[in-house]
């Protein structure tokens, strides 16, 4: 940066450790005013001691760092980017040593603005003129922030922490950077911050590829349709809500609904998948983004998915309760920035966000702190804005540009279950379809608690196989027949028999759709267990049967019927197949009485 000529008058501040000598401050105050090519310039000399050595001169909002103290800045942040595994103290020295003797410091020249007030992690600074908004902002105690608020003469700038050690009169600095974060193959099995810096007490992250946390969406033209199914393992979703890569779908329902363990099924479900498939294109990464979730919880998650070796494939970004408004702000930006660096790589990520509820409320307190006008519920105007850029992000690239796909699953809790409220409707119109907890259904034991109803994917039957189409294409409608008919029945006396049919057909279809946590079916799994439901191998079982009935049927054709499996497992479901499938029923029914 190039010290800028000054026509006005100019105001120079030189701060040394030791006292400059009558003959020394004129010779500097003239070579000063040489450099500004100006005669109106006040020159102020001080002495400050914590510069160690050297001397710094501030020209306006402009500071020329020649500083010791500037200069090990340096060497610092030089050391910083250096990557070294060896653990051995005398070659540790040594390395320290060759650094040392090769460093070369270099005059800083940077923008420079002054903390006019701290208060509630906010600072308000001044001069800093050509700072951006969303721009890093660094301040003289080594925390940094973001700057927000572009008033006339100041700006508002949220501190990601450590804001109550920052005090009126600090220099803040001028990055001329956006906020970005690490991505890579390095990160699968980490847990992170939205600042790229490791939770899990392991090794930083140095020399990867960075992503701006805030990027734009893909344009139309970049795009393809979404047609290839994202398996879920979850037969209630795969058959009546299916997901494809590159859509976007809510799940929505009030706490302890289910919510969470949907997601971890669907990350479990895609270690399958990768098993399978050689090619590192056709596999699936996660990122999971926690906001404002407890510690104890995001622990829990990180266990579940290392015990069943999903960790391999997955990233965790954590913005836990104990974290301050902007950090839950940046995290689902943050985790998005990762999954697109697999997108435009050619692969296929699912970034999941738990949850955009408490990314609104985190919001929220945000730009009441800066003083934003609100709106409805407090909200500020631009809440719909506030996700639909992040959500628009999720795509499938066509074949020109690579291929690759990002899907996005978010999360949003509701109270009640009232889903008219302002931030359900909001990401419910963002998304391309949602899956509705019903918490009624999950105290009556039916888990996962979808409701047919209200869930839909506007996707639909172009993200399933031709096997999973041809099962479930009438079984959304069943289900939501019986759930109509079962309500009005409980105040009826006498049902005729074709209720009292699809009643019983319904109530197997149900249970059908019963799936433990943490279990998540393959696709052929999936197929069988809807075709013994659909077909109506169940109907002369009672519900409580029906359960291990299923998983008998499922433990004794992965043992004994390995390639009809495989065939399955293709999405193949021909008259053969069929045939069968119906002859292995009927003789696992009847074997089953035998034994009975």
């Amino acid at each position: 940066m190039a010290i800028k000529k000054r026509s006005k008058r100019v105001n120079v501040l030189v701060e040394s450790v030791h006292p400059f000598s009558d003959a020394q401050q004129r010779r500097l105050f003239e070579k000063i005013k040489e450099i500004l090519g100006s005669n109106k310039v006040q020159i102020q000399f001080a002495l400050n001691p914590d510069l160690l050595g050297g001397l710094t001169v501030k020209i306006n909002d402009q500071l020329l760092d020649l500083s010791h103290v500037g200069f090990l800045g340096q060497f610092q942040r030089e050391m910083e980017s250096y990557k070294t595994g060896t653990q051995d103290l005398r070659k540790m020295e040594m390395l320290f040593q060759s650094q040392i003797q090769s460093f070369m410091p270099i005059p800083d020249l940077t923008e420079v603005g002054h903390v006019l007030s701290v208060s509630d992690g906010v600072a308000r600074v001044s001069g800093l003129d050509a700072l951006m908004a969303g721009e890093c902002v660094r301040f003289s105690r080594g925390m940094t922030g973001m700057a927000l608020n572009l008033n006339a003469n100041t700006t508002d700038v949220l501190l990601f922490e450590k804001a109550d050690v920052l005090q009126e009169g600090d220099h803040a600095f001028a990055t001329h950077k956006m906020n970005t974060i690490p991505v890579g193959f390095s990160l699968l099995g980490r847990v992170l911050n939205p600042l790229g810096d490791p939770l899990d007490n392991k090794e930083s992250f140095v020399n990867l590829d960075r992503y701006p946390i805030f990027a734009p969406a893909p344009g139309i033209v970049d795009r393809d349709k979404v047609r290839t199914p994202l398996h879920t393992g979850i037969k209630a979703i795969d058959s009546l809500v299916p997901i494809g890569r590159g859509q976007r779908e809510l799940i929505i329902g009030d706490r302890q609904t289910g919510k969470t363990t949907l997601i971890l099924d669907t990350i479990l479900s895609q270690r399958y998948h990768n098993e399978k498939v050689t090619d590192l294109k056709d596999k699936v990464f996660c990122v999971y983004v926690a906001i404002g979730q407890k510690q104890s919880t995001v622990r829990d998650v990180m266990r579940i998915l290392q015990e069943n070796g999903a960790m391999d494939y997955t990233v965790i970004v954590s913005a836990s309760a104990s974290s301050n408004a902007v950090m839950q702000y940046l995290a689902p930006y943050a985790g998005c920035a990762i999954g697109e660096y697999f997108r435009d790589h050619g692969m296929h990520a699912v970034v999941f966000y738990d949850d955009l509820s408490k990314h609104a409320v985190a919001y929220r307190e945000m730009s009441l702190l800066l003083k934003r006008p609100s709106g409805r519920e407090a909200y500020p105007g631009d809440v719909f804005y506030l996700h639909s850029k992040l959500l628009e992000r999720a795509a499938q690239l066509s074949s020109q540009i690579g291929g690759g796909s990002l899907t996005a699953i978010p999360v949003v809790e509701t109270l009640e279950g009232d889903v008219s409220a302002y931030i359900p409707t909001n990401v419910i119109s963002i998304t391309d379809g949602q899956i509705y907890l019903d918490s009624t259904l999950f105290h009556q034991g039916v888990r996962p608690a979808v409701n047919v109803g209200l869930s839909v994917s506007r996707v639909g039957s172009a993200a399933q196989n031709k096997a999973m189409k041809q099962l479930a294409g009438s079984l959304k409608l069943e289900l939501s027949q019986y759930r109509e008919v079962l309500s009005f029945a409980q105040l009826a006396s006498d049902l005729d028999s074709t209720t009292q049919k699809l009643l019983s057909h319904g109530t197997r279809l149900t249970e059908v759709m019963k799936q433990r946590p943490y279990h998540p079916l393959t696709v052929a799994q999936e197929l069988l267990s809807l075709f013994v439901g659909v077909k109506g191998y169940l109907d002369d079982l009672s519900p409580e049967q029906i359960s291990d009935f299923l998983s008998g049927l499922l433990k004794q054709v992965k043992l004994q019927e390995t390639a009809l499996m495989l065939t399955l497992e293709k999405g193949n479901l021909t008259e053969e197949t069929i045939l069968k499938l119906d002859t292995l029923i009927r003789n696992y029914i009847e074997h089953r009485q035998e034994k009975m």
